[in-house]
């Protein structure tokens, strides 16, 4: 008998038909993270549908010794949502939304999606920041960090957790915020999933009715992206935007004849007031010839876009303080030559309310920086990822993309480097000590594993 024997034995008395092996129909449909992982098939499937089943879930991994992931909603570039031949944790099933409008607080499941709570906030006109999409698991984007369209704003997802249920190795169940637990909650906020399985989260929520939102989409000159990047360093903090060199999506507000060539694109959010978000938007709107202006007054929820499940990704990331003509240049010329049509060199202009807050004050720590930077690209399901991963390599190489700190929540290579790379050393110091008192023998290690300290 196996371990993964022994967990089956323990927990098909509880789960009954949340509990899958492979040979149930929808297990590998069930099993498979948002992004495609060839090659990796987990053993067993467990869906616990409350915190009191996640904890036996761990406890039965812990004294099995079977490997464990865990998975909410799938994203990780790393693939850390799924275990080859071990068990996966899947908290889909905790999906409940619950929103105080009277405190400005949302209470959200560990398996709620981004799109769900937004949906769900903008009922009341308020919403918390996520990141540009729809599909993504709330809780893994909040305990990475967090950037997209309100961070100048708000701050980064991190910023607004005021605290989270956590099942640790133990079995044990707590709450950590800035009263209990502190130094777990200090940790939760950018360390991952090194510290235990998140089951709840409350998280604050700001007035957002509507936003002026969409995208600008200009001529492919490398002098339009330095202006943008510019333009986003003075901006007010109610106006974030990311800035795409990509090729041209068969969109119908762009021209046919640009279609699968490179183009710009400034994806702009401007949460402010109504009135005040042309003269926010000018220096962008002036920043090159455009081909398309689809900027619109919006609920915010339609910003956030869905990925089709099972996509080949590949991507590197980094951050950097400009990003310049000749940089700009180069990226233009790299996408145009990408084998897929989905290949994308993203910059997210930070600064505002992010840059705020001490960078010892959450475990995401690199919040000086003006940009953070990417390369990516995405290829059909069912297609040899090789060509996808040979390009993002070769294009971040040639931008020297990746070659310093990089954002936790799209690290797609692991190992003790990468994690250095997440984190300054007295973060990871700290991360180490968290590390050591609640989760010793390291059960939590499908994420950029932070290893305990030694006593």
């Amino acid at each position: 008998m196996t371990h993964l024997d022994d967990v089956t034995r323990l927990l098909a008395p509880a789960l009954g038909e949340r509990l899958l092996t492979p040979e149930r129909t929808g297990f590998d449909e069930l099993s498979a993270p948002a992004l495609a992982a060839p090659g990796v098939r987990p053993a067993v499937l467990a869906r616990p549908r409350d915190t009191a089943e996640v904890a036996s879930v761990v406890r039965a991994a812990a004294e099995t010794g079977a490997p464990l992931a865990v998975r909410s909603g799938g994203h990780s570039y790393a693939r850390f949502g799924t275990a080859d031949a071990g068990l996966v944790l899947d908290v889909r099933l905790l999906d409940h939304v619950e929103v105080s409008p009277a405190t400005r607080v949302a209470t959200a499941g560990g398996g709620v999606p981004a799109g769900a709570y937004t949906a769900a906030a903008a009922e009341h006109g308020l919403a918390t920041g996520f990141g540009d999409t729809s599909t993504v698991g709330v809780s893994g984007i909040t305990l990475g960090g967090g950037i997209g369209y309100l961070s100048r704003r708000d701050g980064l997802t991190v910023d607004n957790l005021l605290a989270a249920e956590v099942v640790l190795a133990d079995g044990r169940t707590v709450r950590a915020d800035e009263h209990e637990h502190p130094e777990l909650f200090w940790a939760l906020r950018g360390g991952g999933g090194n510290f235990g399985v998140v089951t709840h989260l409350e998280l604050r929520l700001h007035p957002t009715p509507t936003v002026t939102g969409g995208a600008l989409a200009f001529e492919p000159r490398p002098e339009t992206v330095e202006a943008l990047v510019s333009a986003a360093r003075v901006a007010p903090d109610e106006l974030s935007l990311m800035v795409n060199v990509m090729k041209a999506p068969p969109a119908p507000f762009l021209p046919a004849e640009r279609h699968g060539t490179p183009i710009v694109v400034a994806l702009v959010c401007h949460s402010g007031r109504p009135e005040d978000a042309d003269a926010a938007l000018a220096p962008l709107r002036a920043a090159g010839p455009l081909l398309a202006d689809v900027v619109r007054p919006q609920p915010y929820p339609g910003l956030l876009r869905a990925e089709e499940p099972g996509l080949q990704a590949s991507i590197r990331t980094g951050f950097a303080d400009t990003f310049d003509a000749a940089r700009a240049a180069r990226a233009i010329e790299l996408v145009g030559s990408a084998p897929t049509p989905v290949a994308v060199v993203n910059l997210r202009p930070m600064g505002g309310a992010i840059s705020r807050i001490p960078p010892e004050a959450t475990a995401f720590a690199h919040r000086g920086h003006a940009l953070m930077e990417s390369v990516s690209a995405v290829d059909l399901p069912g297609r040899d990822p090789a060509p996808v991963r040979d390009w993002v390599a070769g294009a971040a190489e040639a931008l020297t993309v990746g070659r310093g700190p990089g954002y936790v929540n799209f690290l797609e290579q692991t190992g003790p480097d990468v994690v250095h790379r997440a984190y300054p050393d007295a973060t990871l110091r700290r991360l180490a000590a968290v590390k050591a008192a609640y989760d010793p023998q390291n059960l939590f290690r499908a994420n950029h594993t932070v290893l305990p300290a030694q006593a």
